[in-house]
């Protein structure tokens, strides 16, 4: 059985290796565990019998997102008494919880650095104080920028491009100087672009594939940011939720290394929508406008170091990645009836 099969217990294969079980009954916190990422995470904790702990301040998040029978504690990062009470007796702690837009982060640059930087320093100490036995760490491939040399290796010089990349950077060098001031156990992965069910397309700031993926059920036409021939390592949200498993359980002393998480495939924006207007049976023909400020034109990664030290390799690639995520949007209320009309209009203008 590959790793991205269903076996008879119902549980994908991935999420049976055997070095999780050591999860169960475990008290784990996730920050931002009502988010896309987080809740994912939380989820296949609890299908494993661990005890999940969530803080979130829902401003990205969603109570609905939540795993049934969490710990959930509502509050900020910077909420020092709340993520105590939430980081007590934890084993493990994935700190996910960050201001995660680019373009938001320009526009505030300030709040970025508080939540992602003071925010990181905080669940780190807090962490630290607990005695929890590791801490692994959202970051992200945002640190490359536009680095020439594809695919993206850990050791190329970060090239920061928005405040975002700069407070992801920040995090990664503030896991390593925790890691040796006080010999907490840290690790950083790298996400390339993660989709997948449960993100959010309503959001201003949604990531590509999710507001695609709301353009073409309105029956509206998508607009691409450039001249969508930018490139990108587009990662099914499995792949991370298996990398942060394999992260969270290795005998390996981690010391604060960065390791990136993705497929290791380029795919053009105007690819994306070709295949999303393809699976759906509509016109996903888009309409063009400038860049966004602080994006990069291509990015990919290397997961040469994943393999080797985590054991790591994609479970579920794009063309399925994109299949699942069709099939979820069309049992989402507020979007299936987008859903049936815009496939009944494809298929008539087709006709």
């Amino acid at each position: 059985m590959s790793l991205a099969e269903t076996s008879t217990t119902g549980w994908p294969a991935w999420l049976q290796t055997p070095g999780f079980s050591d999860l169960r009954g475990k008290r784990v916190l996730i920050t931002g565990g009502a988010g896309f990422i987080g809740s994912h995470i939380g989820r296949a904790l609890s299908t494993l019998g661990s005890k999940v702990v969530v803080l979130d301040d829902l401003s990205g998040g969603y109570e609905s997102n939540l795993s049934p029978g969490c710990e959930f504690h509502r509050a900020s990062v910077l909420d020092d008494g709340a993520l105590r009470r939430a980081v007590a007796e934890c084993d493990v702690v994935f700190h996910e919880a960050a201001l995660v837009s680019v373009p938001q982060s320009v526009a505030e640059p300030e709040k970025c650095a508080q939540v992602n930087m003071v925010g990181t320093q905080r669940v780190l100490t807090a962490a630290s104080d607990a005695r929890v036995r590791r801490v692994v760490f959202a970051a992200s491939a945002a640190a490359y920028g536009n680095t020439p040399t594809l695919p993206s290796r850990e050791e190329h010089t970060p090239d920061c491009w928005s405040p975002y990349a700069a407070s992801k950077v920040a995090g990664e060098l503030l896991l390593q100087s925790q890691a040796r001031c006080s010999g907490l156990s840290t690790v950083s992965l790298r996400y390339f672009n993660i989709f997948g069910p449960r993100q959010d397309p309503s959001s201003p700031y949604a990531a590509v594939i999710s507001a695609f993926l709301k353009m073409l059920l309105s029956g509206k036409k998508p607009t691409v940011m450039g001249d969508g021939e930018q490139t990108r390592d587009f990662t099914y949200i499995d792949n991370v939720v298996y990398a942060n498993l394999l992260a969270a359980t290795s005998a390996r002393p981690f010391a604060g290394e960065v390791i990136n998480i993705g497929t290791g495939v380029r795919t053009r924006l105007l690819d994306v929508l070709a295949r999303m207007g393809e699976a759906l049976g509509v016109d996903a023909s888009p309409s063009f406008a400038p860049p966004r400020a602080g994006d990069v034109r291509h990015s990919v990664a290397d997961i040469g170091r994943a393999r080797e030290l985590l054991g790591y390799a994609p479970v579920v690639d794009f063309a399925e990645g994109i299949r699942r995520t069709l099939d979820w949007a069309k049992t989402v209320p507020s979007l299936a009836g987008h859903a049936a009309g815009a496939v009944a209009a494809g298929r008539g203008s087709a006709a």
